[in-house]
């Protein structure tokens, strides 16, 4: 049985990682959907003062993964990225964007996750899509 992450804990594991480095929050969660914030600061812009394009690809695995790990039982599975993609829209220098995770496909062995970006205007950022594998954990014999 899954136990559905909730958004203390989400946020938890995100301590010493590249997601607390760049500011990403995750801010709702419930089956199939997921959402986080993240700054568009020094951390996250291009030299042009907008938005980075891998800042935003980072959010968007980031949202994906972490809709996954709220799926699967963590004491039996692990979760992997294998494979992500984007389009960038449009451009922002608001002061933060949104993922919005949509689960596309559950399966056994992998999920499929939409992430849209959007800025805090609703202005379409980016489009991506993240494969996640979802790995069994061997047990020890």
């Amino acid at each position: 049985m899954s136990h559905l992450l909730n958004l203390e804990e989400l946020n938890n594991l995100c301590k010493n990682t590249m997601m607390e480095h760049l500011g990403i929050e995750y801010t709702e969660v419930s089956n199939g959907r997921i959402v986080a914030k993240m700054p568009v600061d020094k951390r996250t812009i291009q030299p042009m003062k907008r938005l980075h394009g891998g800042a935003t690809m980072a959010l968007a695995e980031s949202v994906g993964s972490a809709g996954s790990l709220t799926l699967v039982d963590l004491t039996k599975f692990s979760v992997l990225g294998v494979e992500i993609s984007g389009s960038h829209i449009g451009a922002t220098r608001e002061d933060y964007v949104f993922g919005i995770g949509t689960l596309l496909h559950k399966g056994k062995t992998s999920h499929v996750w939409e992430i849209r970006v959007e800025d805090s205007t609703g202005k379409l950022i980016s489009i991506c899509r993240l494969t996640n594998r979802i790995i069994p954990i061997k047990s020890e014999k």
